[in-house]
This record gives C-alpha cells, structure tokens and sequence, in this order.
C-alpha cells in the first residue's frame, strides 16, 4: 500500500551521478513539488552520466543540469540530515554511510538495491538497455511506495 509523501527526501548513492541523480529527478516530475528532493552521493569524483541522462529524457525528466556532490559538500553547504524525513539508499556503500550519518537523527533510512549500469555493456545499445533498466527499477519502487505519479 502505497505511502504518503514526506516533507523531504533525500537519494544517495556511490557518485551521485547515475542512481540518486535519476531518482531524484524522477520523483521530482512523478510527484511535484510539495516534497523537497535531494540527492548526493558517497564521493564527488563524477560529472552526471551521459548514459543516465539519455535514458532519463526518455521520459521527460531532464538531468544534464544536475551537479554532483556528496555527503561531505552537502554539511559543508549548511544541508543537514536531520532536515529529511526519510532517506533512500540506492547502492551498498551509500547505506552504509547514511546509517552512520543518521544514527543520531530520528529519520527514516530505506535501503533500494537499485543496478548500477556503469562499466557493463558492450555496444551503446548495450549500455542504454542497462540504464533504462536502473531506471526503471527506481520508477518501480517510486510506484510502491508513493502510488501513482501525480505528474508524470
């Protein structure tokens, strides 16, 4: 049963540069603006994919504006965790440094194993197909847990 939106969300992952970057764009579009959504990522060390982007415009949520950061910019930008109801891990790594992050705040931390479509795929086809499945699963999951899109 699907659940209401919170205030704020927050996406991570590894580079925050494929995963939590579509996710947060494409919750952005499903559901609007009634809930602040954010994403960051492990480290910064990434530019958004191009990959993820494509696959993305497929479905009307434009990524190409996106700039990466990661846990450590966004405290030193003033953004802290205790500001979001909920957290959503899209890779291993990233829940391991939300739990560490979070065990003093009383927020909520899901864990979605979301694919991680870097460095696999021989043709661009190849690639785009595993893309669009990693993007597909984050829709799958919105869809589980917010219902349906309001916008989208």
């Amino acid at each position: 049963m699907a659940q209401a939106l919170p205030q704020s969300v927050l996406f991570c992952c590894d580079h925050n540069a494929v995963r939590s970057p579509m996710a947060e764009g494409i919750m952005k579009k499903f559901y609007g603006t009634g809930t602040y959504v954010q994403s960051v990522g492990v480290h910064n060390d990434l530019e958004i994919d191009g990959f993820a982007i494509a696959a993305c415009n497929e479905i009307g949520v434009e990524l190409a504006r996106h700039r990466s950061r990661s846990f450590d910019e966004m405290e030193r930008w003033g953004e802290d965790l205790s500001s979001f109801d909920l957290v959503i891990a899209l890779s291993p790594a990233s829940r391991e440094r939300a739990s560490e992050l979070t065990r003093f705040f009383h927020l909520e931390l899901d864990y979605w194993p979301i694919l991680d479509p870097t460095g696999i795929g021989n043709t661009r086809e190849d690639k785009l197909a595993l893309y669009r499945q990693a993007r597909d699963q984050i829709v799958d999951k919105l869809k589980a847990r917010f219902g349906e899109p309001k916008g989208g």
